[in-house]
């Protein structure tokens, strides 16, 4: 259990969601299944934690994006290789 970042409830639960992201093109935007979340039964809110979405945006730049079909595993995705070790302009 967790503490909700939305209503501050102390039973919130990790959770697997689908998720949808623009890539960084711009040009086409991908489903995300299996990706690690909170779910908040008080609120109904559903989220990913800011490292999540960290992880998620700097692994879609940092990737041939053109080679990823219109649906992924949030595994399978972070399991792409990558073109730069790291994000340099952050």
């Amino acid at each position: 259990m967790t503490t909700c970042l939305w209503c501050g409830f102390s039973q919130a639960q990790e959770t697997k969601q689908t998720v949808y992201w623009e890539l960084p093109d711009g040009l086409r935007a991908i489903e995300i299944t299996h990706t690690p979340s909170i779910s908040c039964p008080d609120c109904q809110m559903v989220y990913q934690e800011d490292d999540v979405v960290e992880e998620i945006e700097d692994q879609l730049f940092l990737i041939d994006t053109s080679r990823l079909s219109s649906t992924v595993t949030y595994e399978e995705l972070m399991s792409q290789p990558r073109r730069l070790k790291r994000n340099y302009f952050k």
